[in-house]
């Protein structure tokens, strides 16, 4: 007789199966599980539940002061895991750069860190925040 098979683990969400760096911040349905904040002052960008989980590979700018970035000019990084947002009116807090070409880069409203996300003219209705750049509580 064999012994019996230990019981089987339930499937891990689509999310989260899908997206191994985003582990606890994505919900069954795709969206965020807890508050996304400034990595900087803790303000509150998003709400739980107001954005989708999305890859898509976007090049952001490297984070720095303006004083420092003003003297760098360029650089940036490639980032592909962000909370995509369909209504710029789901924000709690975010402020837009001026157009650099069709693209407007979002920061944090209170202290200006950033960019933490990506916003395409073109599409009026996606808007970036890339996870990498904010915390979450």
């Amino acid at each position: 007789m064999e012994p019996a098979a230990p019981p089987a683990s339930p499937p891990p969400p689509p999310a989260a199966a899908a997206a191994p760096g985003s582990a606890g911040l994505v919900c069954a349905q795709g969206r965020n599980l807890r508050a996304v904040l400034c990595q900087r002052c803790g303000s509150r960008v998003l709400l739980p539940g107001a954005a989708t989980f999305a890859r898509r590979e976007l090049l952001l700018p490297a984070m720095r002061k303006k004083a420092a970035a003003a003297a760098a000019g360029g650089g940036g990084d490639v980032l592909r895991e962000h909370w995509l947002v369909r209504d710029m009116f789901s924000f709690e807090n975010v402020g837009f750069t001026r157009d650099v070409g069709n693209v407007k880069f979002l920061v944090c409203a209170d202290c200006e860190a950033g960019p933490i996300g990506w916003h395409c003219l073109d599409d009026k209705d996606s808007f970036y925040v890339a996870l990498e750049r904010v915390a979450h509580e």
